[in-house]
């Protein structure tokens, strides 16, 4: 199953981002720690390196990630010029109200009264820029919702009297260059309904969990893996959960749901679909093709 999902509203997005970042100082790209790498857009990069801005990379939703694949990811990245990568919950106000003095360090040449520090927050659809934003200005400035894309405009707002922030909608790219990224990313719901079947995406996540996470599957749904398949696994959901169709069938679209929304709402336990081998693995199976040319919005 190959999935591509780039509404109309991106692309305006893309090219209203190109001129923000002009007159951005530090650009702060939101990722899912639990796909790091799969969520993190290419244009992003491009963008910012053409106007050579700093990066922060914040791996957000950690507490639902693997601790040990975070902790890899956070070394990958730091390792990459002019960017910093930490790992937090926008859930947490604690650890959100840190990252006012992350952005001061990383523009130290800004961030006063006759200088502010311009700021544009991005990221792919669903990965929690909202609920970051609302958090460093302590009130609702930013529709939050559990649907990708619910923001479609950029915002631009005051944390305080020496830093402005410019929040952007969610963006995908044009052509999602690895077919398993577009599962990964629909498995994390980045990516509209309409552009997915939730079995196939299910069944996909069956089969990680049954390679890297087992005894999760166990925990939760009291499965024997041993010798199970993807679909041996929705079929067991389907049995523990009595979820069947008229005529004694198992239901595997509603044990694919379930499964699903365990994974998502952490439930399930602690997951990470990638890590930085696996990536290596990925990229020598299938070089990384070069993302649409970004040139004509880059001035």
């Amino acid at each position: 199953m190959t999935i591509q999902w780039f509404p109309g509203h991106m692309n305006a997005a893309r090219k209203k981002a190109a001129e923000t970042m002009a007159s951005t100082d530090l650009v702060i790209e939101v990722l899912d720690a639990r796909i790091p790498q799969a969520s993190c857009n290419p244009m992003v990069d491009e963008l910012r390196k053409h106007r050579q801005r700093p990066c922060l990379k914040i791996l957000n939703k950690s507490d639902l990630a693997d601790p040990v694949a975070t902790k890899e990811w956070l070394a990958f990245y730091n390792r990459q010029k002019d960017v910093t990568a930490i790992a937090l919950s926008c859930r947490s106000p604690a650890q959100v109200a840190k990252l006012p003095m992350q952005f001061k360090v990383l523009a130290p040449h800004r961030a006063v009264p006759t200088k502010p520090l311009r700021m544009m927050i991005m990221g792919i659809p669903n990965v929690g820029k909202s609920t970051l934003m609302n958090a460093l200005l302590k009130k609702r400035v930013a529709k939050v919702g559990d649907e990708p894309a619910v923001t479609k405009s950029q915002q631009r707002l005051y944390l305080n009297k020496d830093m402005v922030l410019t929040d952007t909608p969610g963006m995908l790219w044009p052509k999602i260059a690895h077919p398993t990224d577009g599962l990964m990313l629909a498995i994390c719901h980045a990516v509209g309904v309409n552009a997915l079947i939730e079995e196939e995406i299910a069944a996909f996540l069956a089969e990680l969990l049954l390679e890297r996470y087992p005894h999760l599957l166990t925990a939760r749904y009291g499965l024997k893996t041993e010798g199970m398949d993807r679909i041996a696994v929705l079929e067991g959901i389907a049995q523990k959960r009595s979820l069947r169709i008229k005529g004694g069938e198992f239901d595997l679209e509603k044990a694919a749901h379930s499964l699903l929304q365990d994974f998502r709402t952490g439930a399930l336990g602690r997951v990470s679909l990638e890590t930085p081998t696996s990536r290596a693995e990925l990229l020598a199976r299938q070089p990384e093709k070069t993302s649409e040319a970004l040139e004509p919005d880059l001035e």
